[in-house]
């Protein structure tokens, strides 16, 4: 498992209703609460906020912007 840190873009992996956050649903990793959790804002396609949530980082992806070589 990669390492999620504060500021790391990241993807949900599973659909959280509760906070209607959806499998795919994109956010920043804003508070390192330990190493299993993590407190994420989730922002709409227009880059607004839509939820904060504290989610295990065990349904987290980071997402990277610079190509991954072959």
């Amino acid at each position: 498992m990669e390492i999620i840190k504060e500021l790391h873009t990241v993807a949900l992996l599973k659909d959280i209703p509760e906070k209607n956050l959806r499998r795919g649903d994109v956010g920043t990793v804003v508070v390192d609460l330990s190493p299993t959790m993590a407190e994420v804002e989730f922002m709409d396609e227009k880059g607004r906020t839509s939820s904060l949530a504290t989610v295990e980082k065990d349904d987290l992806i980071r997402l990277r912007l610079e190509a991954v070589p072959a």
